[in-house]
Parts: structure tokens; sequence; C-alpha cells
């Protein structure tokens, strides 16, 4: 049996495909690859790995050839390599003004404690949860006590402090 020794543009390593006689086509070649690969939906351009020349589908290859494939989307069909699924043109716009007047404000949704169940837009609903969220954090920050030595200078946690570098006065207080 002969084979002929191919990889993808993107590989390192090379396969191997077995076939009979001393000559595959390159139509037939790239019909058994796109079935051991699985692959669908996708043109194959095949050339020479020592020369790069490029095959056409009726073009003989001969037994013990290293060939390169490379990819190609089918005619119709548009690349697949997107950043954003689910993107259209126009849709990323700065929103409309609000269309419902009976949904509610940001500033209303600042103040409502069940966010799940309040009628307003889920841009608003995020905004609101993400101002809530760090309103909590600034708060406690904000009220809670600074604690100061005998000396008069703010402290740090106590396990922020070293023990072996406080003043004897910073100890006893």
């Amino acid at each position: 049996m002969s084979c002929v020794h191919y990889r993808f543009q993107s590989r390192l390593t090379y396969d191997s495909l077995q076939f009979e006689g001393l000559n595959i086509s390159a139509g037939e070649l790239k019909r058994q690859i796109m079935r051991s690969k699985r692959l669908k939906f996708c043109q194959l351009k095949i050339s020479n790995a020592q020369t790069d020349e490029e095959y056409t589908d009726d073009a003989l290859i001969s037994k013990n050839t290293s060939v390169i494939i490379r990819r190609i989307p089918a005619a119709g069909l548009k690349s697949s390599n997107r950043r954003f699924v689910g993107h259209q043109a126009g849709r990323w716009r700065e929103p409309s003004p609000r269309a419902d007047p009976s949904l509610l404000s940001l500033e209303q949704l600042l103040k409502t404690e069940n966010l799940a169940e309040a009628k307003a837009s889920e841009e608003d609903k995020l905004k609101a949860v993400m101002y809530q969220s760090s309103l909590c954090y600034y708060s406690s920050r904000a009220a809670a006590p600074r604690r100061t030595s005998a000396s008069g200078r703010a402290q740090g946690f106590p396990a922020a402090s070293c023990w072996r570098w406080t003043t004897q006065t910073e100890r006893e207080s």
C-alpha cells in the first residue's frame, strides 16, 4: 500500500493516508482527509510541502509525497472567526431613550431592595446591582473607627502591624 504524508498548515506533525496504486488524485485525497478528520463546510487547498506547488482537483499526487493542507471556508459561507457570538451589524449602539414610561429609572432602582422583580431594563438593573454591591463596601470603610496610638498616629489593623517594630508606648495602649 502507498501513502501520502499530509499536515494542516497550523499543525507541526504529519499524518499519513494510505491508498492503493502509485498515484492519488488531489480531489480523492481531499475527500478522504475530510472524511477522516470529519470536516464539513470548508474546502481544502493542497500544496506540495517542498516546492509549494498548488494541486488542482484533477492533479495526480505520487506516493510518499508530503503535502500541506489549508482550510478555506466554503463558497458562500462566511468565516466563523468572530469575536462576539450573536454580533449583528448595528446592534451595538447607544441605547435609545426609554420607550416605556412605566419602567423604573436608575435613581429609583438604586433605592429598590428586590431588583429581580423590579420593572426596569436589564441594563439598568445591572448598573443598580453594581452600585449597590460597592455601596456596602465603601459605607463600611467610611464608618469604621480609626484606631490611633498614644502618639496620635493612625494605626492599621492589628494583624497588619508588626509587634517587633512598635514602640513601648504603642504596646501599652
